[in-house]
Parts: structure tokens; sequence; C-alpha cells
């Protein structure tokens, strides 16, 4: 079935970009994820000259809100624009980053049911002193089998919604880790559409990245200064990033006892102590560390682009308006480690109308940008359901009070000037009194009107669920099981053509 699809740009789409020289690191195929026609993908990679887009988004329940599929379809779009510009390889490259800690943050997932009802399921939450156990190592667990329940008896049987489930099943097991499960989920699903996974938490990966990790601790206490310089200079412009910096912390964190934990300095150079372990470390047993054990260290917010930039051949880095806002944190960050800085570049953003959105639309005569506020369509409609001319009716009766009002209030002046007041308030009050009575009569006719109103209230939940943006709430796995696959051709179709 076939789904408009509607824009909602963040930005421009294709930039000013510069090629690179570097090419790609055979000794990190390793860490990319299975999926059908990955070695096709791969062998374009292999080729000299060949350059990489990147994107991420921190691993989530059933592959997580709707953008983290869109965002690959947007590296795929701007990959495919750059090598039509540059006659060379551009290859989508899809980082997941299984070092995120925050449960919280992706243990729910929310889809449409059949019947239009906003549904939700989530694994158990994380205790408050329990370690910060990152994705990559947190197991799923048994609340995953009943979350695959919900979701599926939330549909009729289709062939859509077997084959949705069946994919989900394969990957979302208890045993699962959270990144795990959702890497392999999303490899299976975006690889036919050339757009490689790459585990950032495989040894492979961490290895490669230590170094760059090792002299980010080196010179933590610069970066902490210059990272406070230019927040409080983008503050200032009005452009905080979000991200607290000048506080001390260093961009490493180390796996241990506790979790994820931050490393701080501690005032002496080359001593770190563990934010929430208490205890201190040197730089020459961290370096031990990265050798030995290197999937124990990674990267912060911040420093993981620059990351990706050091470790792939990577032109471009496709984002949402909160990276958008951090990443203007980074500069400072390729300069003092000596990595070629790839640019920011808006992900593409928009929505997808359902049948049920469209037979709203078409059968009030309304627009989208109308069913997207809050109330404007249901008013209409609640309007339209009161006898004709009653707005009208309203409208003489306003106008009269206004009118008859104003020769009383001039005459309360002249007689006293503290009058005017009282007459004008007396004004206001049967202005008041007549919109309370407006409001009466379109509570009423909304009851009557109840069957439509909730109509228009499903609509909504489908376009702006909780009031927030579609793609940051739904899941695409619900679009997925109620009208298949294509879908996903539709979307990586419509994104390639914005970009192109």
């Amino acid at each position: 079935m076939t789904l408009p699809i509607i824009d909602t740009p963040l930005g421009e789409p294709v930039p000013t970009l510069a090629p690179r020289a570097e090419g790609w690191n055979p000794a990190l195929e390793p860490a990319l994820l299975a999926g059908p026609g990955i070695e096709a993908t791969l062998a374009r990679l292999r080729r000299p000259g060949a350059l990489v887009v990147t994107t991420g988004q921190q691993p989530g329940l059933f592959t997580g809100p709707g953008y983290s599929i869109t965002k690959a379809f947007s590296a795929r779009g701007l990959a495919l624009a750059l090598e039509q510009r540059w006659g060379r390889p551009v290859v989508p490259v899809y980082w997941v980053p299984g070092d995120d800690h925050d449960l919280q943050e992706v243990a729910s997932v929310s889809w449409l049911g059949a019947d239009g009802d906003l549904l939700t399921a989530s694994l158990a939450p994380r205790e408050p002193d329990a370690p910060l156990t990152p994705m990559w190592r947190q197991p799923l667990g048994a609340e995953v089998l009943e979350a695959l329940d919900r979701f599926e008896q939330s549909f009729p049987p289709s062939p859509e919604g077997r084959s949705s489930v069946e994919w989900l099943r394969r990957h979302y097991r208890p045993e699962a880790t959270v990144a795990g499960a959702y890497g392999a989920a999303l490899a299976e699903l975006v690889a036919p559409f050339g757009i490689l996974c790459l585990d950032s938490s495989h040894p492979a990966v961490k290895r490669a990245a230590s170094g760059v990790l090792l002299r980010a601790l080196e010179l933590s206490g610069l970066l902490d200064q210059e990272l406070a310089r230019l927040a409080a200079s983008l503050e200032a412009a009005g452009r905080a990033s979000g991200v607290a910096v000048g506080d001390g912390a260093t961009l490493v964190f180390l796996d241990g006892e506790l979790g994820r934990d931050r490393l701080m300095g501690a005032g002496a150079p080359g001593r770190y102590s563990l934010r929430r372990g208490r205890t201190t470390i040197g730089l020459e047993e961290l370096g031990r560390i990265a050798e030995a054990e290197p999937t124990r260290l990674s990267g912060n917010v911040l420093l993981r682009p620059v990351l990706e930039s050091a470790l792939l051949p990577t032109v471009a880095y496709l984002a949402g308006p909160a990276e958008l806002r951090y990443l203007a944190l980074t500069p400072p960050l390729y300069e003092r480690l000596g990595v070629p800085r790839q640019l920011p570049v808006p992900r593409w953003s928009g929505l997808l109308v359902e049948p049920r959105v469209t037979r709203v639309l078409e059968k009030y005569g309304a627009t989208l940008e109308e069913l997207l506020a809050d109330g404007g369509l249901e008013g209409r409609i609640a309007r339209q359901a009161l006898p004709d001319g009653t707005d009208g009716l309203f409208r003489a009766l306003r106008e009269a009070i206004r009118q008859s009002y104003e020769p009383v209030v001039r005459a309360a002046a002249q007689v006293d000037p503290t009058l005017e007041r009282p007459a004008a308030s007396a004004r206001g009050q049967a202005l008041f009194a007549v919109d309370a009575l407006e409001k009466k009569l379109l509570q009423h006719a909304r009851k009557r009107e109840s069957v439509e109103l909730g109509q228009v209230a499903r609509a909504r939940l489908s376009v702006r669920p909780q009031g927030k943006p579609q793609e940051r709430v739904l899941c695409m796995t619900g679009f997925l099981a109620r009208y298949g696959k294509g879908v996903l051709e539709e979307l990586a179709a419509h994104i390639a053509r914005w970009y192109g």
C-alpha cells in the first residue's frame, strides 16, 4: 500500500562538502553486522577512493522511534547524491552506539494498533543504584517476550503482520542484548538498500579507537577549557548546546564494577578518578586496559563523531536537531586530536499519512496543517453542528454590546473619571458572558458530534501522537506490520529524491 509521505525538512539537503583521501580500513570488517546484500555493498566500500556517510541512533526496543530508520535512509540519500556528484563510491554506514547506558531512554516502544489506539511496551526498569550497564552488555530479559506478544496481538492476522513479528522474534530474544538485538534487526532491514551497520562496541572498532581515546584523556584539561569557552560563546549567541562541559569531566568512560563510569580529572597530570566508583587510575594503566580489554573504554556524545571520522573515511554525519546543537561544540576536538572533521548535515524529517488520516481530511475538507494544530479542526466541526448563522449571531451580539456600552462608558467618565473603569469592566463582563455561552453551545455540539470528533482524534494520534512529531514516538515496525515492507521502499526512494 502506498502511504503519502510529508516532508518537514530540518535544513539544506546537500551542503557543500569536500571528499577525503583516506580509504576503508579492512580491520573493521568483523564489526559489520550481517544482512542481505552486504557483500555487494562491502565490495563497493573496498574500492579505492570509496567514502562514507555516517549516522546513528541509540539502540531501542523494536528498532526504536521511526527516525532511527529514516536516519539510515537519510545517510543513503546523501551518499547517492554525493556519489553522483563526485563520481566515486560513497557508502552509507549506520554506527550502532552500543556503549550508551541510559536504559530508561530506550526501554519503551510505541505503535498504533489496528484500531488506531496508541500502545506501548517496556522492559523492566533498572534499579536506581544498579550498575550503568552499556547496552551492548544489557540483556533484554523475559519482559521482551511480553512486549512481542503485545505487539503481535495488536494486529489482525495478515502476511505483513506475521512477517514483522517473525523478524522481531529472530532478534529480540531474552538472552540477546539491547544493542545486539537492535543492530541485528536494523541490519536485516536496511542492508538490502546498500546500508552497512557497524557495531561500534565490537573489539575491532574499540581497538582502532583506543589511540584517540587515550589522546583525549591526555589532553582532557585543555579540551575541557576550550569546550567551556566555546559553550559560553554559543550560549551567549542563543545557541546552547545542551551538553554540560567545563566541569572537569573527561570525554572518556571506563566500564567497571558500577557499569559505564565517567573518568574525571584528578588534579594531577595523567591521573583520573571514576565519577561513581570514586577510585583513581593512571593513564599508563588505562593504556594497558586499552590494549588488553579495549571494549571497556568509550567516548561520550561529543567524542563519538570524532571517533567515527578517525576510523572511517566519512565526509558527513546525518544528525537530528538536538545533535546539530551539540555538534557545534566539537570543532576544537577535531583540531586538538588531529582528526579531519566531517560536516554535520540535517537528517530528513517527515511523517507517513495513513488512510484513516486521509479519509478524515477528505471528509471534512481539512488540511494536514489544520489537523496538526490542536483543537482547530474539532472546533470547526462543532461549529458546523450549530444551527446555520449561529456564528453570525454571536458576532452581532458582541458588536452590539461594544457599541451600546461605548456611550455609557463615556457618560460615566464625564460624571466621574473614576467610574470609567467600572463601566468598561461591566462591558468586559458582558462580553465574557457571551464567550461562556458560545463555549457551552460548542461543548454540547461536540457531544452530539462525538463519533466525528473521535475520528479526528484518532487521525491526529497517527500524525502527532502525544502532541509530538510522529517520528519521535511511533516505531517504524508498527507501519511495517500494517502495510508491509513496501513502506521502506517508498521511504527510501522519497528521501533519496529529497537529497538528490
